[in-house]
């Protein structure tokens, strides 16, 4: 890893992967750790059953990464009273 971490911080960096809307992006922005990284450092942190759980359940998710995911119009679900 590239800089010592605090408890605190592990806790938190831990907390917002577990995060469905959280993005990786987020964590990189914040504490200077990658996706593999966050990952390597979950794997050392958590029970191995934990997180197997959480990678089953992350894995593949698009809001987990800013690139992928699908912003919606606002206005395009508010029909327009005028017409």
């Amino acid at each position: 890893m590239k800089k010592e971490l605090f408890i605190r911080d592990i806790d938190r960096i831990i907390e917002m992967a577990w995060e469905d809307r959280t993005p990786f992006d987020a964590i990189v922005i914040q504490f200077g750790l990658k996706e593999q990284e966050v990952i390597d450092l979950m794997r050392k942190e958590m029970k191995a059953s934990s997180f197997r759980m959480l990678r089953k359940r992350v894995q593949g998710r698009k809001t987990k990464h800013l690139k992928k995911r699908v912003f919606e119009d606002e206005d395009s679900n508010v029909q327009d009273k005028n017409i």
